[in-house]
Order: C-alpha cells, then structure tokens, then sequence
C-alpha cells in the first residue's frame, strides 16, 4: 500500500509520477531559458538616450536652406539678460556662430562651427556635439551626439525672428524640460 497517497512522487502508479515530474521540470527549465532570453536581449540594447539618433545624408545644398539665419541676433527668454550671436557660412559646408560679450559685438566669447562632412552635419569639437537629424526651409533639428543630453530646433518665424528650442529628455524619473529663446535680428548701434 502507498504510504504517500496524495503524493506525486510516490504515486502507486510509477509511469505518471514520471511524467508529472518530467512536465514540472520541463515547465521550470523553459521558465528559465526564456528568463536569460529576455535578460540577454535587453542588456544587449543601448538606453534610449545613448542611442544614435537616425540620421539622413545632407549636402551642401541642403545648408542653402539655412542662409535665413546669417546675421547678427539678439536672444532672450529663459534667460537674465539678452546674449547676442552671429551666425555666418564661412563656406558652403560651414556655418559658424560667434557668441559676444555684449550688445557691442567687440569681444567673440566663443565660435562654435557647424560642419558637414560625409552627409552629416555637426558641431566640432571635444565636448558636446550634435548632429542634424532634419533641414528645411523652416529650420533644422539636431540632436546629442556626443556628451549631450539635450535636442535642439532652430525654428524660423520670419525674415527677421526665429526660436531656438532646447529640449531634454526625462532622465532617472525627473521631468523632461524645455528652454526657449526668441532670437531678433540685431543691428549694431
């Protein structure tokens, strides 16, 4: 007589206790196969903001598109005080922005250029850079490329206005923000 009635491991009947245990154990082997699958897949992909961001090929008559945002501009908004930049094509792969001191424009604080170069167009340098993702008539959009957190669009308005809009993303559960600045073509007085 069975001592383990309710047992299905010393069933009276050794052929179903055999195969009971076969399709627990079955079930907790493919429990953890399909375990280190998803494990594996998702420690394979990059987070979402260390991804390259899609980009397409541009070419210098993509920048043409840009040359309403040549001349000197004065910007305000998030900011305590106007900055003054000018932006200029140095060539027609080149677009460099001067920041200046002040409403002056005597002192260059800073040159940033924008270059194209096998399709992409990009700011150089050692610390943050971006990449255009998009180019029209009414702008262009670039996003982190390296050391950067934060997108950026260059949004046209008129002949003499346009909006410089900064985003970041949400990061480790703090909100996503967005800093604004109204640039107004800026004639030296």
């Amino acid at each position: 007589m069975n001592q383990y009635p309710d047992s299905a491991f010393h069933d009276s009947r050794p052929h179903i206790a055999y195969h009971r245990r076969m399709s627990h154990l079955t079930t907790f082997l493919l429990l953890i196969v399909a375990t280190i699958l998803v494990w594996s897949v998702q420690s394979t992909q990059l987070p979402r903001q260390a991804q390259p961001p899609e980009t397409k090929k541009f070419s210098a008559s993509d920048l043409e598109k840009l040359r309403w945002v040549e001349g000197t501009w004065r910007g305000s908004g998030d900011v305590d005080a106007p900055f003054f930049e000018r932006y200029r094509f140095e060539n027609e792969t080149t677009l460099a922005v001067d920041a200046f001191t002040d409403e002056t424009l005597k002192t260059v604080e800073d040159t940033t250029r924008f270059e194209l170069k096998d399709g992409q167009f990009t700011n150089g340098g050692e610390g943050s850079r971006w990449i255009a993702t998009t180019i029209d008539y009414q702008g262009v959009t670039f996003e982190p490329l390296v050391k950067a957190k934060n997108s950026f669009r260059w949004q046209r308005e008129s002949d003499n206005t346009w909006t410089a809009i900064l985003k970041w993303p949400v990061v480790d559960g703090k909100p996503g923000r967005q800093r604004v600045y109204k640039m107004e073509r800026w004639q030296r007085k």
